[in-house]
């Protein structure tokens, strides 16, 4: 008797994805319904264009330098030129438009240089040494604003809020770990993994690219943090620059979480909610950061419009060489 065919398995539908992107429209839509929606709206309004454009020219620019530190990681004797690195780095920013968490942007950027690398290990290594680099950078920043400032109160109660964030980092540490202990050490994943370990420990031997790497993310996001002071001064939000520097910083660790589609809804509250203390308006608050989400919106789409430039320059060239 012949065997009956077996049906074939359709495409999985992308489940956590789309869990994250309900936890965001969640989030976001409860924040919105809690707050006064017109001020909200009439605080984005009224912001200059001019300060918009500018913070956008500051979002690329410290794009440009990420793209040079995380070059810098991936390829300590220039295997990886600049000009492949930028447009990996560009796929990774349009990529963060559609992926939920940085890591998605991550995996992308690294999987376009990947396969022309001699030492595929070390992209990934650097990879995610640029990715500890600078969730330590913006934790620093966090801990230096919850230093500087009270907002009112004992600095104890702010530095808890450092700690609470933490925990949380902490907590998705020890997931990550379990996850990585199930996996099998034998045969081709044992071997990667292998590879792996010798490219983090070969990191460790530059340290003087990793200082430079660790400044240059430093200067980047300290950048990005004077951008939304300076969006928010213009919004009416007047609390101590330290309050934003702290805020910021554990909202966009926060952000960073795999449980929102690209922290859109949990940048906005928390940020909101560790600027209360210090006597700042929620609803400009929100504002200021839904402006801030236009801006990575609009640079990520530059950036897929700019890539598809170089790309098509690129394809051009080749075709008029043969």
């Amino acid at each position: 008797m012949a065997e009956e065919p077996q049906p074939t398995p359709g495409r999985r539908f992308p489940s956590a994805w789309l869990v994250r992107v309900l936890v965001s429209a969640l989030v976001l839509g409860v924040t919105l319904w809690l707050l006064p929606t017109r001020e909200v709206w009439g605080t984005i309004r009224g912001l200059s264009p001019a300060v918009w454009l500018f913070s956008l020219c500051v979002f690329l620019l410290g794009h440009v330098v990420s793209a040079l530190k995380w070059r810098l990681l991936i390829s300590d004797r220039g295997e990886v030129p600049m000009q492949a690195a930028f447009r990996a780095h560009l796929a990774g920013l349009v990529a963060n438009l559609c992926l939920p968490g940085a890591a998605g942007g991550d995996v992308v950027r690294a999987g376009l240089v990947i396969r022309d690398a001699s030492d595929r290990a070390r992209v990934v290594a650097g990879s995610l040494a640029d990715r500890l680099v600078d969730t330590l950078s913006v934790f620093g920043l966090a801990c230096l604003g919850a230093a500087l400032s009270t907002g009112g109160k004992a600095p104890g109660a702010v530095l808890l809020r450092v700690g609470g964030v933490l925990v949380l980092l902490a907590v998705g540490g020890v997931g990550l770990s379990l996850i990585l202990r199930r996996l099998p050490l034998d045969g081709r994943v044992g071997r990667s993994i292998h590879r792996l370990g010798a490219s983090l420990v070969a990191l460790r031997r530059r340290p003087g690219s990793l200082a430079v790497c660790f400044g240059l993310s430093l200067s980047v996001q300290t950048a990005f943090v004077g951008v939304n002071i300076l969006l928010a001064s213009q919004s009416g939000v007047a609390v101590p620059p330290a309050a934003w520097f702290f805020a910021w910083s554990a909202a966009k660790l926060l952000a960073v979480l795999p449980i929102s589609a690209g922290g859109l809804g949990v940048r906005e509250a928390s940020l909101a909610a560790f600027l209360l203390p210090f006597g700042a308006p929620a609803e400009r608050v929100v504002a200021v950061g839904l402006v801030w989400q236009s801006i990575l919106l609009a640079g990520g789409l530059l950036g897929g419009l700019l890539l598809m430039l170089v790309l098509r320059s690129k394809r051009r060239a080749v075709q008029a060489a043969k």
